[in-house]
């Protein structure tokens, strides 16, 4: 067979899915831009109006396709937005502080999912989400950890509560922050600390000063330069254990993190250029849209509406205690208070 050959054959059954799940992140993205909402919201619930497309047709295979392969895809490329230079203005202090944020907010999760009679699975990928970088990281843990029936379900349901508390958040956190008398740069680590998404975590940190939102966008890339280490740390438990046994042997690094890891390596040791970074973190986004309007249409909105109030209470928790777990520390340790 033929290159072009093997191309068509590879293409043909995946072209009508991609396009689908490529039409409606375009929907969403133009739907976000012009009402000021998130955009990925827009992409899961146009996605969910299209199930039956998924269900059967010629659809299946590329909406498939971009739930996976775009999706990590989309992840790998993130890497681009850091370089450990930006990193280091955290500091010490800063950088233990929330590397100790983000265990304690999963840790929360496997102690307040069996109250509420959620698995280990729904308890990571909320305790990920929250902790690290909302959707791309539920998204990103998803993509490790073993898949049951409710696996692609839970993404979708996580994917939807982080980017609503998100923009709660983004609203009522710089609120918060300023009235308690918190300095700029203290709000600015608040912010970047306690926010999931990082367009919510920009927008609210200019939304205070250019101080707040260059600090908040520092301390946010640090959480998410931590996405790595946490799917490191998933794999390496999982392989220990008889959940990860069945699946047979999983790769420590996946090809996704191994991408990640390598733009995040050229990126502190060269400085790119903007439009470069610009151009790669724009195709990052539009294959994780893309990914969730693909996981919509895989989702139906029964299905969605069977997971009950206690997913929704274990988010709101998990985002509460990331909240109080942060605040604790600042004032403990003195984080970046004026002199």
């Amino acid at each position: 067979m033929s290159p072009i050959a093997r191309i068509q054959a590879f293409a043909v059954p995946v072209a009508p899915g991609l396009m689908l799940a490529a039409t409606i992140a375009a929907a969403a993205a133009f739907l976000g831009a012009h009402y000021g909402a998130p955009v990925m919201l827009f992409a899961l619930l146009l996605g969910m109006a299209f199930n039956f497309l998924h269900e059967e047709g010629p659809c299946r295979a590329g909406i498939d396709l971009a739930s996976k392969f775009v999706l990590r895809l989309g992840v790998g490329l993130l890497g681009i937005r850091i370089a450990m230079d930006d990193m280091a203005q955290i500091g010490i202090t800063g950088a233990a502080v929330l590397v100790g944020l983000i265990a304690l907010t999963i840790a929360t999760g496997f102690i307040i999912a069996p109250l509420f009679r959620r698995q280990w699975r729904f308890a990571l990928l909320t305790g990920g989400a929250v902790a690290i970088c909302g959707a791309s990281a539920a998204l990103a843990i998803a993509a490790v950890i073993p898949h049951n029936d409710k696996t692609e379900r839970n993404t979708l349901f996580t994917v939807m509560a982080v980017t609503a508390l998100s923009t709660v958040a983004m609203v009522a956190y710089p609120l918060l922050f300023q009235s308690v008398g918190f300095s700029e740069l203290q709000q600015g680590f608040l912010i970047g600390a306690t926010i999931h998404d990082v367009a919510q975590v920009v927008g609210a940190g200019f939304s205070v000063s250019d101080q707040t939102g260059e600090m908040a966008t520092i301390t946010k890339l640090f959480r998410v330069a931590m996405l790595p280490v946490v799917l490191i740390a998933i794999v390496l438990v999982l392989r220990m254990t008889p959940v990860g046994a069945g699946q047979g042997r999983i790769a420590l690094l996946p090809w996704f993190m191994v991408l990640f890891l390598a733009l995040v390596a050229l990126g502190s040791a060269v400085d790119l250029p903007p439009v470069l970074v610009a151009k790669v973190d724009t195709i990052s986004r539009a294959c994780l849209i893309t990914a969730i309007a693909a996981l919509g249409v895989k989702t139906s909105l029964k299905a969605l509406r069977a997971v009950g109030s206690g997913h929704l209470f274990i988010v709101v928790i998990q985002t509460l205690a990331l909240l109080g777990f942060a605040l604790l520390a600042l004032l403990s340790f003195g984080l970046f208070a004026p002199h």
